[in-house]
């Protein structure tokens, strides 16, 4: 670290507000000589001392005040812990007194920051720290608890450590250029390839279900106006989150509303109706949900039963899915056909009002429900989730996009070495993919991290994690 970064800190560590407890937290250099001055009192390591909190004679608060020495302690320092009451004026009194005694100000996430450079924690931990807080399920939480707990790291370094010892039969075989297709043979590069790629695969299937249980599945809903995706969101949102008329193009902008199914967190937007407007705001609207259907996980296209009886019910059975968008969401009909089919689910709207004719079998998920009766959205919404997460039952641990991101370059890298292999290319190329595949793994726990990506993930955090 830099000096600037083993500066003692300071920072409130508990929520804003009001509260019974509030904690103060202390990190770095002299951090027991500027506690005692506050408590007058000798501390001992992890021990929690009772104390007035005391500056020029006047006492400010009181409570326990805790010493973790480093390097035994969270970011590896000597860390304090003031635990007093929970009231603002008082916190903050306190953080100035101590920033008049040599402390200053911790950055968001720069305690979580130190433990990393530290090497109490890898990368993976930390993002872990910040998942585990913004949990907004049980299950999200225990996956979040178990990447802290170095459960997703250890399968990124193990599948790291074969990836090294393959690097080094294949950079063997570069010594001898005019035998290294043999050389390559007989350390059964080929087979190990195989099953590091196969590896990568579930490790990278694994993350992708930790980031969307972590991040949650983003879900836009559209269409044409006034086929009640309005109504839909308000239904699914339990509240009116949206206004809802018969107006065509009601809906100007997005409209994002959280909730949670079956331990999963969706994002469900409300998108303008996709049609073609002569009003300038519309358009905009109209854009940002072509837009949106770009970006979401799941593009969810409604429709009416009335639209699905009068342009005959074949075409939902039909394999053409080009053919069904052209016929229900003309509008978007150039982005919608870049998103993969198994993004797309048709949501039959309004049963109530005509009865459509039911099929056995899709050749992509439709549901049939009734915003006004509630009628089908609970099976839908339990569709939506098992399409988009697998089941979060079996998800082991927490992830992000970049993290899922490396391991789909990682696996790019072993498949285009193991063609490489097949087609008698040199060692020096098939030994090069191995290498940025094993920098891309890296990444993932902060063994090679560039300090603009460490910047983009602390600053993330809480101020006083």
């Amino acid at each position: 670290m830099s000096a600037v970064d083993t500066d003692l800190i300071c920072a409130i560590a508990t929520p804003p507000g009001e509260g019974g407890v509030g904690v103060i937290r202390l990190s770095g250099p002299n951090a027991k000589r500027v506690a005692e001055s506050l408590v007058s009192l000798e501390l001992t390591p992890r021990r929690a001392h009772y104390s007035p909190f005391v500056a020029d004679q006047e006492v400010l608060d009181d409570g326990l005040v805790l010493w973790f020495p480093g390097p035994n302690s969270f970011t590896g320092e000597d860390v304090i812990e003031l635990q007093g009451h929970g009231g603002p004026v008082v916190q903050n009194e306190i953080i100035q007194v101590l920033c008049q005694r040599g402390a200053r100000l911790a950055r968001p996430g720069e305690f979580s920051e130190r433990a990393f450079l530290n090497g109490k924690i890898d990368l993976v931990q930390a993002e872990a720290i910040a998942d585990l807080i913004s949990a907004k399920s049980k299950a999200a939480a225990r996956a979040a608890m178990s990447s802290f707990n170095g459960v997703f790291s250890s399968q990124v370094t193990a599948l790291a450590d074969r990836l090294l010892a393959l690097r080094v039969e294949v950079e063997a075989a570069i010594d001898f250029p005019d035998e290294d297709i043999e050389i390559l043979a007989q350390a059964q590069v080929a087979q190990t390839l195989e099953t590091l790629i196969a590896s990568t695969r579930t490790l990278l299937m694994q993350a992708e279900q930790g980031r969307r249980l972590a991040q949650g599945i983003t879900v836009a809903l559209v269409g044409k106006p006034n086929v009640g995706k309005s109504s839909i969101l308000n239904a699914l949102a339990g509240e009116e989150a949206a206004i809802v008329t018969d107006v065509p193009g009601t809906t100007r902008d997005l409209l994002k509303v959280d909730i949670n199914v079956g331990g999963m967190p969706l994002q469900v937007v409300d998108t303008a109706g996709l049609r073609d407007t002569a009003d300038a705001v519309e358009r905009i609207g109209v854009q940002r949900a072509r837009d949106q259907i770009l970006r979401a996980d799941h593009v969810v296209l409604v429709v009416t039963a009335a639209e699905v009886v009068a342009n005959d019910a074949h075409l939902l059975a039909a394999k053409d899915l080009e053919e069904l968008l052209r016929t229900f969401a003309p509008e978007a009909t150039p982005e919608l056909a870049t998103v993969p089919a198994d993004s797309i689910h048709l949501l039959i709207n309004k049963i109530d009002l005509v009865d459509p004719p039911h099929q056995a079998e899709h050749t992509w998920p439709v549901s049939y429900v009734s915003a006004k009766t509630g009628a089908g959205l609970q099976a839908f919404t339990k569709k939506l989730v098992e399409r988009g997460s697998g089941g979060v039952e079996g998800t082991v641990f927490s992830a992000r996009l970049r993290h899922v991101q490396s391991l789909e370059l990682v696996k790019d890298l072993l498949e285009q070495a193991e063609q490489g292999l097949s087609e008698g290319v040199g060692a020096e190329l098939i030994a090069e993919d191995c290498r940025l595949a094993h920098q891309a793994l890296g990444q993932i726990v902060g063994t090679v991290s560039a300090d603009d990506l460490l910047g983009e993930i602390f600053s993330s955090f809480c101020i006083g994690k």
